[in-house]
Parts: C-alpha cells; sequence; structure tokens
C-alpha cells in the first residue's frame, strides 16, 4: 500500500546528533544481513589502494555485480599500477566491457597508471587534492580511496549518502559536493569511515530514490521523510 507525506504521525522527528548514535547501530544491524558495496568488498580483501582506486572508476555508472568481473578481469592482466601501466589500451576495452563508459574508462585507467609510475613512484596518492588532479576521478572516488584504500578519514558521499542525510532532516544540501562538506562539519569523525558503506547499502534496499520502503524501516521513527510524496 502507498502512503502519502502528510501530516500524519508516522513521521519521524529528525535525525540529529543527539539520536545518531541510535540511527547508526540500526543502519549497522541492517548491513550485517547485506552485501557489502563491490568496492569495499575488494578493499577489505586487498586493502591494496590501486585496486580501490581501479574499481571505483570502473563501479561509476555500473552496478555491483558487473563491477566485481570487470574488476576480476582488470586484475587478472594487470595486478599491479605498473602492469596497468604497460597494458595495451584495446587489451583493457576488452577485460572492463560492459562497464558504463568503458570505451572512456580504458584509456583513462591506462594513463592514470602511467602518471602514477612515472610522478608517484607507483604509489597511489593517499589526499583528496592530488587525487583529483587525475581524469576521471572526481571526490567519491578520491575519499574512497583514502578511506578505504589507505583507512584515513574521510567522507564519501555518493547519491544515496546525499539523498539519505538529506531526507532526514540531517543536512539541507543540494549536491553530493555540498553535503560532503556538510558532513564534515556536523558528523562526527568516528562515523566519517563508515557513513558510505551504511547508507548505499540502505539506499539500495530500502530507503531507495522513489518509493521507498518505510513501512520495513528501522529508521522511521526518526527520519521525516523530507522530499518523500511516495513510500511503501
Amino acid at each position: 500500500m502507498r502512503a502519502k507525506r502528510g501530516a500524519g504521525s508516522d513521521r519521524g522527528v529528525g535525525v540529529d546528533n543527539r539520536n545518531l548514535a541510535h540511527v547508526m547501530r540500526r543502519l549497522r544491524e541492517a548491513y550485517a544481513k547485506q552485501q557489502a558495496p563491490i568496492v569495499t568488498l575488494i578493499a577489505v580483501a586487498t586493502r591494496e589502494p590501486y585496486r580501490v582506486l581501479a574499481s571505483c572508476i570502473l563501479s561509476l555508472r555500473t552496478q555491483d555485480g558487473t563491477t566485481a568481473e570487470a574488476s576480476k578481469r582488470l586484475f587478472e592482466i594487470a595486478p599491479t599500477v605498473e602492469a596497468l601501466a604497460e597494458a595495451d589500451v584495446e587489451e583493457v576495452e576488452k577485460a572492463i566491457y560492459p562497464v558504463g563508459f568503458y570505451r572512456t574508462k580504458a584509456p583513462q585507467l591506462v594513463e592514470m597508471a602511467k602518471r602514477i609510475v612515472s610522478d608517484y613512484g607507483g604509489r597511489v596518492p593517499d589526499d583528496i587534492d592530488t587525487l583529483l588532479q587525475f581524469k576521471g576521478v572526481g571526490r567519491k572516488t578520491a575519499n574512497l580511496v583514502v578511506t578505504a584504500g589507505y583507512g584515513k578519514p574521510g567522507i564519501c558521499v555518493d547519491t544515496h549518502v546525499h539523498r539519505i542525510t538529506n531526507r532526514w532532516g540531517y543536512v539541507s544540501t543540494k549536491s553530493p559536493e555540498e553535503t560532503e562538506q556538510a558532513l564534515r562539519a556536523k558528523l562526527p569523525r568516528k562515523y566519517w569511515l563508515e557513513i558510505n558503506d551504511l547508507l548505499v547499502s540502505y539506499g539500495q534496499t530500502l530507503c531507495k530514490p522513489t518509493s521507498p520502503m518505510c513501512t520495513r524501516c528501522e529508521i522511521a521513527r526518526w527520519c521525516p521523510r523530507l522530499g518523500v510524496k511516495n513510500s511503501r
């Protein structure tokens, strides 16, 4: 049954730092029942910044299952950044097909690897500003490399994090970039590393862009559903 957002008592009071610990605990409980995002799985399995960087680029505009298979094929032909720097672009293109924009990503990956080898001694940079200088790397990717690859503080904001934190009323922003800055100012640092994984998982399963499953949501008591027109 669809329920329209209105003046009903089912709307939450809003998420703020007074109740955030309860919300995060519920998110962790839900996350434990789901499969982690593929980039997180790669990071946990390898702890190699190169693989986090490459798989994150492949994941953009691509479903996790496709990303997983493409990453596996890519790392078979280019297990290190040095190997990728010497790889044939067409071979990389074939390996990563059918990820989104694979014809654009293949030369970007090879060129990026060449720069990492020539300018940084084969070590993927561990700061956001340097990573942003690489073509095809945005703030989401840069933050993921820093957090998932190096375990350093950072907040990775994608569409799920942007949508859900605004839906909660925790921030009021118009873009993921604005959300990142707002969260850096407001979100306690102890939650920085986990917020992306938790909200990506929740956004894919329950708190969807349209018609979220609010009747099944463990956070409903706090969520005012800002911007939600219909829910299930």
